[in-house]
């Protein structure tokens, strides 16, 4: 089973990041532009929180705000679940189905060193298994 260290080698390790006086069409701009659901909220290098797609439709879109003058951290989670890179794949995707998350911010000593997304965890799971399963095949038929 893959670490998350190992997921992060595979993918860019460049982290998407927006400071929280920015306003919140400045993170969505910023998320289009880059493909990406979440960015991660830097106050110098310190994390400040996570904001999403999901959180500029619930606390933007529905709440009539306007995205304009809204800044981020008016709607960013301010207490962001992180995991170290010495975590297993599987244990990263129970702790995100728990917690109902799409992004995991990576961190080793105090900084952020990536962020994997649900889907590059189901990724590596998948991967994981389908080697389980060939080599599982090849010992049965011995």
């Amino acid at each position: 089973m893959h670490m998350i260290r190992q997921i992060l080698e595979l993918k860019n390790r460049a982290v998407l990041s927006i400071s929280p006086e920015a306003s919140v069409v400045e993170a969505i701009t910023l998320m289009a532009s880059h493909g990406v659901g979440a960015l991660l909220v830097m106050d110098g290098d310190r994390l400040a929180g996570i904001v999403s797609e999901r959180d500029y439709a619930r606390k933007v879109l529905l709440m009539q705000r306007r995205s304009e003058t809204t800044r981020v951290e008016e709607i960013m989670t301010a207490s962001v679940i992180t995991v170290s890179p010495g975590v297993r794949a599987h244990e990263g995707l129970e702790i995100m189905t728990e917690r109902h998350i799409r992004h995991l911010p990576v961190v080793e000593a105090g900084k952020v060193i990536g962020v994997v997304s649900i889907g590059d965890l189901v990724k590596s799971v998948i991967e994981s298994q389908k080697t389980l399963i060939a080599d599982l095949e090849r010992y049965v038929r011995g």
